[in-house]
């Protein structure tokens, strides 16, 4: 089954019900250069917390991922 993705603002994490993601708990998150967002992946059908949030397949959320909102710059470059 394939996984799908879901960003999310830091405010929106007290919301996030882990035993409906593949993260187990806030501590697992991984979270924005800023810290301003982070995102859980599931399997299946969406949890209800997360309705009317945009979905991302794998492909679209690494290119995201791979971003400078996401990813630091190389300090060696």
């Amino acid at each position: 089954m394939a996984r799908t993705y879901v960003i999310l603002d830091a405010s929106e994490v007290s919301n996030i019900d882990f035993d409906e993601v593949l993260e187990t708990s806030e501590d697992t998150l991984r979270w924005s250069v800023d810290g301003s967002q982070t995102f859980v992946k599931f399997e299946g059908v969406a949890p209800d917390f997360l309705d009317g949030k945009t979905q991302s397949t794998h492909t679209e959320i690494r290119a995201i991922l791979s971003g400078p909102d996401w990813t630091q710059p190389n300090e060696q470059e």
